[in-house]
């Protein structure tokens, strides 16, 4: 048995070397202070009989004299060989049981005393622990991973509105979440580098959050994602926990904010998502920095319903034979600033560009105009709504009056009473200079560059005035996404029935 001073030795060399975090660095500390401690010098043959590491001395060509026994070690056929190769005295030592199996060789002028081989043997096992630890490390961050892909993926099903096909994506391991009615959404703004930590800290065994479901945003760095399911009496119900600790992070970290949804059924993940947005954009102008959703009816689902789809399907005829992954970048271009579409679908930005070009050339817009871009969400809103009863008395969409330009539908009364209400909070003293504001941002196409000099006031205010529209409105503006898409068509209707008889 080696001396206890130099085994004390041994661990204190991996405790230095910070417990195995750096696994190669480690392997190769143990062979340079086994070669120190013996006088000799020593290498570690992989199971492919390559040298792995070896001592600066060592020569090549003695490896090449035991070559035969190496491959009969590695194969399993022995466990430990004494030779000798001209002047030099060789020990070869199969390391572990998986076969092939690594050695370790130590070669020096004279045979090693007993208590020096029990010293190679603690080395030769502490090396196979430390490269088992290396293997069990690579393993865990590998199934980190895949259950990290697959709570996205499960994710992005939600956002299209098919918890059926979540349900197969999973084989089998169903979330329990996928098992609830209802849903809220929780959108936790904080440090990137903290998402893994508040991710990691509720998986569960199976990969999951127990009911709910926390992923990290593939678009903004510093958002995490939590779906959380609420009983059939609408409380939070078994999540309650993760809620109160959502909200908790939040008062004690003041570079944290968190944004809730109102309660949506399953396939309306989406929606929850934009409200979670909006909510979020409140939150970070309060004192809380936590704010719930503050409901208001979309506009899409307020317009005369028939001659609305009538529109919207005349508005996207030119696209209607376009590729899935045409359509599909456009819409999350209309949520999301490109390079975040680019990410999420795992494509290059350069791919993005081009299909929202087609659309572009297709539709006759420019996608870059805030305008034209709220133009084509509200035709996908009104698309994606369940379709209209069939008319009365068997009239056809002509007859009751289908087809007519986004302009007529603004101008409807249920267009009108949404705009102002809308834009009601900023009617009175100050905030009638944020609108002021807004109306420039918006002719200068959402640039707040040309919005400043536009108002001759500096970008500073004018990025004040936009965290202050938050606010007010309850709407995300410093993103692309609906939040811009409501203000365009809201001063669009209020406008034309401020111009009407």
């Amino acid at each position: 048995m080696p001396a206890p001073r130099l085994l004390d030795e041994l661990l204190r060399q991996l405790r230095a070397r910070g417990g195995g975090r750096d696994a190669d660095a480690d392997v190769r500390a143990l062979v340079d202070w086994l070669g120190r401690q013996l006088g000799a010098e020593v290498a570690l043959i992989d199971r492919a009989g390559e040298v792995e590491v070896a001592t600066a001395r060592l020569a090549p060509d003695l490896l090449a004299g035991v070559r035969p026994v190496l491959a009969r070690l590695s194969g399993g056929h022995l466990a430990a060989v004494a030779a000798q190769v001209g002047a030099v005295h060789v020990r070869c030592e199969a390391l572990g049981r998986q076969v092939p199996r690594p050695v370790l060789v130590v070669a020096g002028p004279a045979p090693l005393t007993r208590e020096s081989l029990e010293l190679a043997s603690h080395v030769g096992a502490m090396v196979e622990v430390v490269r088992r630890a290396r293997q069990t490390d690579d393993l865990a961050l590998r199934y980190q991973q895949a259950a990290a892909r697959l709570r996205l993926a499960v994710f992005m099903a939600l956002m299209t509105g098919e918890p059926t096909l979540a349900r197969r994506m999973t084989a089998g391991a169903v979330p329990p979440l996928l098992d609830a009615e209802r849903l809220r959404v929780h959108l936790l703004r904080c440090p990137p580098a903290d998402r893994g930590r508040l991710i990691d800290a509720h998986q569960d065994a199976s990969g999951y959050h127990g009911p709910a479901l926390m992923v990290r945003c593939p678009v903004y760095d510093d958002h995490v994602i939590g779906l959380l399911p609420l009983d059939p009496g609408g409380g939070d119900g078994a999540d309650a926990g993760l809620a109160a600790h959502l909200r908790a992070l939040v008062r004690d970290n003041p570079h944290y904010a968190l944004g809730i949804s109102a309660p949506v059924p399953l396939p309306g993940t989406a929606r929850a998502y934009d409200q979670a947005r909006h909510a979020l954009a409140v939150a970070r102008h309060t004192p809380e920095r936590i704010a719930d959703h503050r409901g208001r009816p979309p506009l899409a689902g307020l317009l005369p319903r028939r001659p609305a789809l009538a529109w919207a399907r005349a508005f996207l005829a030119p696209v209607g034979a376009a590729p899935q992954l045409t359509l599909d970048i456009t819409g999350l271009a209309l949520h999301f600033p490109r390079s975040g579409v680019a990410r999420l679908l795992d494509v290059s930005r350069n791919t993005v560009t081009a299909h929202l070009r087609r659309v572009e050339h297709a539709l006759g817009l420019d996608l870059q105009d805030p305008r034209d871009r709220a133009d084509l969400a509200l035709a996908l809103a009104v698309t994606d709504l369940p379709p209209p009863d069939a008319p009365p008395d068997g009239a056809t969409v002509a007859e009751s009056g289908a087809g007519p330009t986004v302009d007529a539908l603004l101008s409807t009364e249920a267009a009108v009473t949404w705009a102002r209400g809308f834009l009601e909070p900023l009617r009175t003293g100050a905030d009638r200079t944020v609108r002021r504001t807004l109306r420039a941002w918006i002719e200068a196409g959402t640039d707040a560059q040309r919005t400043a000099r536009d108002l001759g006031i500096s970008r500073a205010t004018v990025r004040a005035h936009l965290c202050t529209a938050e606010r007010l409105l309850a709407r995300s503006l410093l993103a692309p996404g609906p939040g811009i898409h409501e203000l365009v068509h809201a001063f669009r209707a209020a406008d034309r029935a401020d111009r009407a008889p």
